[in-house]
């Protein structure tokens, strides 16, 4: 499957759970759900950290069940993803 890079996200809100509604992958957004689809079926998205790419993941929350994106440990915390822009 094929490789991509997430340039910026949309977050829904200042609230405490940062949840990411929307990811820009090659100029087009998609859902979480949709990044979810994409994870599962083998593709894999990456951002960049100091010129470097971090690979995102998907887990699943363990009190609520649900799943969401984050990045492998990279020793930056927290989520890269929550470092992009939202444009």
């Amino acid at each position: 499957m094929a490789n991509y890079d997430i340039t910026a996200t949309r977050k829904d809100g200042p609230d405490p759970d940062y949840r990411i509604d929307a990811f820009k992958v090659n100029g087009h957004w998609y859902t979480i759900d949709q990044m979810l689809v994409f994870i599962d079926n083998g593709h894999r998205f990456f951002v960049s950290v100091w010129n470097r790419p971090v690979q995102v993941i998907a887990k699943q929350h363990p009190r609520s069940g649900r799943r969401y994106l984050t990045t492998e440990a990279d020793g930056f915390p927290p989520n890269n993803l929550l470092n992009l822009s939202d444009n």
